[in-house]
């Protein structure tokens, strides 16, 4: 039996420096319990209080979470960088995995040639820039938002849409103030929401996205921001339908006490119509990212808002890390410039519907529901995620497990398509199939 971490301390802030340390090291891992806040005084010889102390401090910087009965345990996601984790071993040989949730590399247009052609033209070295976004991008920007129904007289860039996102946060919300968010919803944002400190209220999403009824209920508890995916949802697919944006936008308008957020990270790689609920409150912004269409790498987003959030969320930037490369802008210019780009995304879109649509329909067939109307990911409700995990393990095949998306949820996993050929998909549906009723006929047995 393992021994237990030893949490040390005689302060509140001696104990809490002790459990990170432990995180840090590895010798508390994600979901491990910590002690009850009297079991625990006790053996500091401490007051509870000073445990308690300890215990919210580190919950309000997302280390842990307390779960009622299930105690408080590691968070699974904690934020702060562990010394062990450049030591996690390699997915097992001949796992193929369907976890990361990352674009295909095959599809991702290449660089290399923007890149050399960007240097040609480049010019002299230029110093601390003055102007955080190139007049030519915001250009670009504005007609590629206006064309999908996206005001953007206001605009600047970020880092990526989380970074986006972390900006609209701590410039409109502070520690303790609650957040809705979809249920199921991206993980890094409900990591994110914790390191800050907010409060999560969970919105249930179905195929249309966040529901009328779930939005209102937030809404009720105090909700001072809302983060939508407007489609592509990640884990589930969802995509905001026409009728849903109209509903959203009824219920959210005039919410003066309210920030919307808009998250289209995927896109002009998504193959649905936008509906965006942009405006619909005084305080809103619209964040699109280029990671998924054009790499990873790409650390990139466009953010449109209201004159006042744009000025914050630059004022912000401005004040920290300055600006997004302007080198950075220059290539991402381009490539939005160029018709063979553009002609390379469109059949990376359509191929992932293939995908995703084809992956959903051998489901089917096996009797296996799953959802996913866009996107990159296939959302698979089970009756337990553990059992499902390990048993698509044993068979090769490496999924994540919905825990990681959910906050009131039902059990699931979720599969991401990318990785897959089409000649993949039926093996698959035949291994969840397997996985879901182990003791099935062997109809689908290898």
């Amino acid at each position: 039996m393992p021994v237990r971490y030893q949490i040390t301390g005689a302060t509140s802030a001696a104990i809490s420096g002790s459990v990170e340390s432990g995180i840090r090291s590895g010798a508390l891992a994600a979901g491990d319990a910590l002690p009850a806040v009297r079991a625990l005084a006790a053996e500091l010889a401490v007051s509870p209080a000073t445990v308690a102390r300890a215990y919210q401090e580190l919950r309000q910087r997302g280390l842990i979470v307390t779960a009622g009965r299930h105690g408080t345990r590691v968070r699974p996601r904690p934020p702060v960088a562990g010394g062990r984790s450049a030591l996690l071993p390699p997915p097992a040989a001949g796992v193929r995995d369907l976890a990361l949730g990352q674009p295909d590399p095959r599809l991702l247009p290449p660089l290399g040639p923007h890149l050399a052609a960007l240097a040609t033209h480049l010019g002299p070295p230029s110093g601390y820039a003055s102007r955080a976004v190139l007049p030519a991008l915001a250009d670009a920007a504005r007609e590629r938002l206006a064309a999908d129904g996206v005001p953007a007289a206001e605009i600047t860039v970020t880092g990526g849409a989380l970074d986006g996102i972390e900006r609209l946060l701590g410039a409109h919300l502070r520690p303790g103030d609650a957040v809705a968010v979809e249920d199921p919803g991206w993980a890094n944002l409900l990591d994110l929401v914790a390191a800050l400190g907010l409060r999560p209220i969970g919105v249930p999403v179905d195929d249309d996205g966040p529901t009328e009824a779930g939005v209102a209920a937030a809404l009720a508890l105090g909700a001072r921001a809302l983060v939508v995916t407007s489609r592509a949802q990640n884990p589930t697919g969802a995509a905001v339908s026409a009728e849903r944006a109209g509903r959203l936008r009824a219920l959210l308008a005039g919410r003066s006490d309210l920030l919307l957020i808009e998250d289209d990270h995927a896109a002009e790689l998504a193959r649905v119509p936008l509906h965006p609920l942009a405006g619909a409150t005084p305080s809103w912004a619209f964040v699109r990212s280029v990671s998924k269409p054009y790499g990873p790498d790409l650390r990139l987003a466009v953010l449109a808002g209201d004159e006042a959030t744009v000025a914050r969320v630059a004022g912000r930037m401005r004040a920290g890390a300055g600006w997004v490369s302007t080198v950075l802008q220059r290539l991402v210019l381009d490539l939005w410039s160029d018709p063979s780009v553009a002609a390379l995304v469109a059949r990376a879109g359509e191929s992932y519907e293939r995908r995703r649509a084809g992956l959903i329909a051998e489901l089917a067939a096996r009797g296996v529901p799953a959802r996913g109307s866009s996107g990159i990911n296939v959302w698979l409700p089970v009756a337990d995620e553990t059992s499902t995990v390990t048993a698509l393990r044993d068979a090769d095949w490496a999924v994540a497990p919905g825990a990681l998306y959910r906050i009131g949820a039902d059990p699931a996993v979720r599969l991401t398509v990318s990785p897959l050929d089409e000649v993949d998909l039926a093996p698959l549906a035949d291994a969840v199939a397997r996985a879901l009723r182990p003791g099935a006929p062997g109809a689908y047995a290898t």
